[in-house]
């Protein structure tokens, strides 16, 4: 049963890293992976010469960052608040509409932002006209765009990412709950003794794995919100590849970037595995 996935990532994750090298090759499709011209490393060069790639990996750091510890706490709160809920079909009822958003592609959550922020049709412009007088361009200044960006992907994944956490807390003994009840703990303070400590090894695993993704911003996510007025704060290394390899051909270039892209992802699982390790709750 395991070697459907074993294939998998043999074919589809392993066999595609041999055409790594032409990260250190000038290629081109007549001479294909082999024959093209080697010149080691001069795209790494050029990476960090060019004050736009620098830009490019500025913001995407930034970017990353920020979704990863912005957004991380709001699932585990998320599940902390559904695993205090008794009523059944009022959790069962919550939990659908937070998995739901999950669910829809980024061109559809796209369409619905621009249609709530919209300078002329948007829901919540309309609002602030009739309040303040004058609509504000949320998706059109650098520090609002950020805030939207961020903001939409919390409300699409962090739902769906809270199944884990409900997963964990499953785990905990019930009885550790009524003993502290007994002892006089409020729900505060059961909360920070008992589940927060009870799901920290979850905590750490999917902290390392995030580290892992920390200069990978979601291709979608980006692409449909960005806009030229923003350019500064929204061009990130996804799509600074589609646009720079896959249009305008400069394919040695982007595998480059996207090599360094993985080679930061490794070290940061690394460094993060081994400032988990201190506390017992490390991977290997």
């Amino acid at each position: 049963m395991f070697i459907p996935v074993i294939l998998y990532y043999i074919i589809f994750k392993y066999v595609p890293m041999f055409g790594l090298v032409i990260a250190f090759k000038n290629y081109n499709f007549h001479d294909g992976f082999w024959g093209s011209t080697w010149v080691g490393f001069k795209h790494f060069q050029t990476i960090f010469h060019s004050s736009q790639t620098i830009s490019v990996i500025k913001n995407t750091l930034v970017l990353s960052v920020l979704q990863v510890f912005v957004s991380f706490p709001f699932p585990i709160v998320i599940a902390i608040l559904l695993n205090e809920v008794r009523k059944s079909w009022f959790k069962r009822s919550v939990q659908t509409m937070l998995y739901i958003p999950h669910f829809l592609s980024w061109i559809i959550v796209g369409g619905m932002i621009t249609t709530m922020f919209s300078m002329q049709t948007g829901a919540i412009n309309h609002v602030i006209t009739y309040l303040f007088g004058e609509p504000f361009p949320f998706l059109y200044r650098e520090n609002s765009w950020i805030a939207v960006f961020v903001g939409s992907g919390i409300w699409r994944d962090a739902g769906y990412s809270a199944i884990i956490y409900i997963a964990a807390l499953t785990a905990i003994d019930s009885s550790l709950y009524e003993a502290a009840s007994m002892d006089g703990a409020n729900k505060w303070r059961q909360v920070w003794h008992i589940t927060l400590p009870g799901i920290r090894p979850t905590i750490f695993i999917l902290l390392i794995l995030s580290m892992g993704r920390i200069l990978e911003v979601g291709f979608d996510h980006v692409y449909i919100m960005q806009n030229s007025t923003v350019s500064a704060v929204s061009e990130v290394i996804s799509t600074y590849i589609y646009k720079v390899g896959l249009q305008s051909g400069q394919f040695s270039l982007t595998a480059a970037l996207g090599l360094f892209e993985s080679v930061v992802g490794l070290i940061l699982v690394l460094s993060a595995n081994s400032v988990a390790k201190r506390f017992k709750q490390n991977l290997w």
